[in-house]
């Protein structure tokens, strides 16, 4: 029988390659989606759809209620999502309170109910900058309370936490992955915005692999 893990799925580029990834490594995948409040939640329908497409288990968990404690992020609150590269001090406004640390709690709970020993997420090294969730010693430290916040230990894993988007990318074109299947925008709009850090990186990306992003943009 194949192992069990839990992936946290957001239903962009990232996670999608860690999903796919995972897949095809031959664990037994129980992805897990949140809807925090994020204006974005338009990504919540591509995580679905992807995991159909995959035909792996998908939850997709309703916690927009901790909104009311976790606030002042351009992403959950009335803010306008700032434009330009993630290296930009004006994109801190994107941060979400504690968010990873909340996420990756439930889904090691999630994990420990399924018998399952790993959590994967998608924290790469381009996140670094900004945001302190997805930073090594972040990941480490959850680790290391991972390890006996149970009787069972859990492993917090991220496959691209030391390499960019770019490269990212670059893994996921040589299995090659649809990524018309994933939303990164951080404006829940028809179309992606193209100027947002999440598409900023995301074309940067593509473009530094000499590929056409099969997004629509403004």
């Amino acid at each position: 029988m194949s192992q069990k893990v839990v992936v946290i799925f957001s239903g962009g580029m990232d996670s999608f390659t860690v999903l796919n990834k995972v897949v095809r490594q031959g664990y037994e995948v129980f992805a897990l989606s949140f809807d925090y409040g994020q204006r974005h939640n338009k990504e919540l329908s591509y995580a679905a759809t992807a995991c159909r497409n995959l035909g792996v288990h998908h939850k997709i968990v309703d916690i927009s209620a901790i909104n009311q404690l976790i606030g002042g992020s351009s992403l959950t609150s009335d803010i306008a999502v700032p434009e330009g590269h993630y290296e930009q001090e004006s994109m801190k406004q994107t941060v979400v309170p504690n968010r990873n640390m909340i996420l990756l709690s439930m889904a090691v709970g999630y994990a420990v109910s399924l018998e399952a020993n790993k959590v994967f997420y998608g924290a790469h090294s381009g996140d670094h900058a900004i945001y302190p969730d997805c930073r090594p010693e972040f990941v480490h430290k959850m680790n290391d309370v991972c390890a006996i916040a149970n009787y069972e230990a859990v492993e917090i894993a991220c496959p691209y936490l030391d390499v960019s988007k770019i490269d990212i990318l670059a893994d996921g074109l040589k299995m090659g992955l649809d990524y018309s299947q994933t939303w990164t925008c951080y404006n829940g709009r028809e179309k992606a915005c193209g100027k947002c850090g999440a598409c900023q990186e995301r074309l940067e990306a593509f473009a530094k692999n000499q590929q056409t992003d099969p997004l629509e943009y403004e």
